[in-house]
């Protein structure tokens, strides 16, 4: 038996650019067959602020939808906290799987770490850095010597946009992963993975991505 997993999705309730509930997406991407996700909002000044930014109210607020995900599980579909992580005055954007929101809670502003701070804060317990859509437009490619793994497939970018990363990951030896990057109803299962494991966890996921024994989900119209 196969499983699919979204890797990249963000919701109305905490991400900015989200135009869809979890509720609605559990639905949507269970009738095409997904038995799971990874929520990754975007941790960035857009949901923060900076000069605004509170632990524990901001805090709060960002787990809020990854708690309504899990509402809506089901034993044939599983929810996963993940982020999407943007420095304060870059234009890099990470993907962080493995990510426990009980610590989550107990750093202090993320934004304002930058690459190497933060990919030794995750490496400590174990988490996984991945650059996501590394040559969009205006997206500002990370070192990498401070990432892990690259998207290099992504549903909003084009075949070339997504080729460029291919290449690149290649070129550095990085893990790989596709994700949709599910904002609204039209990106809907453009992306991520196939594997013959069940996910049970975080760290089931953080072991399957290493391990790179997937098959990465790949839409073009």
């Amino acid at each position: 038996m196969s499983y699919k997993y979204e890797m990249h999705c963000h919701t109305s309730m905490v991400s900015q650019c989200g135009r869809t509930a979890p509720k609605d997406i559990v639905d949507m991407y269970r009738g095409k067959g997904y038995s799971g996700l990874v929520v990754t909002e975007h941790y960035s000044p857009l949901t923060f602020g900076v000069n605004s930014y509170k632990a524990d109210r901001m805090i709060d607020f960002y787990l809020s939808s990854y708690y309504e995900f899990k509402k809506h599980e089901t034993d044939d579909f599983s929810v996963f906290f993940g982020m999407e992580l943007r420095h304060f005055a870059t234009g890099a954007d990470y993907l962080i799987y493995g990510v426990d929101p009980d610590w989550l809670r107990q750093q202090s502003n993320l934004l304002v770490k930058w690459e190497k701070p933060v990919y030794e804060l995750m490496h400590k317990e174990g988490y996984l850095v991945f650059q996501a859509h590394p040559f969009r437009p205006y997206i500002l490619r990370c070192n990498p010597k401070y990432i892990d793994g690259i998207e290099i497939y992504n549903g909003k970018c084009d075949k070339k946009t997504n080729d460029k990363a291919a290449k690149w990951a290649e070129k550095t030896g990085k893990l790989v992963v596709s994700g949709s990057d599910f904002h609204e109803a039209k990106n809907l299962a453009r992306g991520g993975i196939i594997t013959e494991r069940k996910i049970k966890d975080n760290k089931d996921l953080v072991e399957l991505l290493k391990s790179q024994e997937f098959e990465l989900i790949k839409t073009y119209d």
